[in-house]
């Protein structure tokens, strides 16, 4: 088995498939294939953490199957396009050696890869597009590809270092590292200052890679060129500034507490 990845802003990593080489993606994921792989989509995928873990996964939000790409008479090529700007970039993971990527990080990966949920979180639904905040855990022994956002900034944090990031910019970090989403610092800093209610704590030791591209800001920027919103995307943003609201409002409470 061989792969290229072709391209900088929009990246294409094409992998070229022999006999008994297999790819294991999420459903919907290639780009382009050859006409002779063939495609298996299943929730008993070995490599992807079986029956079970595919119950886990779509229970937190996650796919509940999973599709298995492997030629047929003589050599193929499966393509994986970037779904937006960015990086896709090889991982070699090892028995022993876990990383925990963003809901959207993973590409693909060869036969032994496991993937499961490894963190979840709702933080409301006018944070991070309603979606909440899930991480998924790559482990196993395999060959994977992850695709970041925009530019990756990678930090080697010692014992006991910490790193506070904007849970958008998370793309991947080593399992090792502590992580948890904390309060944001400063009650206003927290409603007014235009950074959200939450922000994620990295502590070492490990690697972290960060991404400098969300899919929020992404959206955000293109928004002006996109014309008058539709009513139904109003009603759906004046819910969450709504929700939001009632988020603050609690916090207010507990802060000061409710008087007559």
């Amino acid at each position: 088995m061989q792969s290229k990845i072709t391209g900088t802003t929009m990246p294409v990593l094409e992998i070229g498939l022999e006999q008994g080489d297999m790819i294991i993606a999420e459903p919907g994921q290639f780009s382009w294939m050859t006409d002779n792989v063939r495609l298996n989509t299943t929730t008993q995928t070995a490599g992807a953490g079986g029956f079970f873990g595919a119950i886990g996964r779509a229970l937190s939000g996650g796919g509940l199957f999973m599709t298995e790409y492997s030629v047929e008479g003589g050599n193929g090529v499966i393509a994986f396009a970037a779904k937006l700007p960015g990086t896709i970039f090889e991982v070699p993971v090892q028995p022993g050696q876990e990383y925990m990527i963003h809901r959207h990080g993973f590409v693909c990966a060869t036969q032994g890869v496991t993937l499961s949920t490894g963190f979840q979180r709702s933080l409301g639904a006018g944070l991070f597009g309603g979606e909440g905040f899930l991480l998924q855990r790559l482990s196993g022994s395999c060959t994977a590809w992850v695709e970041l956002g925009g530019e990756i900034v990678t930090y080697d944090l010692q014992p006991g270092e910490s790193i506070q990031v904007h849970p958008g910019h998370i793309g991947m970090f080593d399992a090792a590292v502590n992580f948890d989403v904390v309060f944001m610092r400063g009650i206003k800093n927290a409603l007014f200052g235009g950074d959200g209610l939450f922000i994620a704590r990295l502590t070492g030791p490990g690697k972290v890679w960060l991404q400098s591209l969300t899919v929020p800001g992404f959206a955000h920027a293109l928004q002006p060129y996109l014309g008058a919103q539709p009513a139904a995307a109003s009603t759906a943003q004046t819910i969450e500034t709504g929700i939001v609201g009632g988020v603050a409002g609690s916090v207010l409470g507990s802060i000061f507490g409710n008087r007559d």
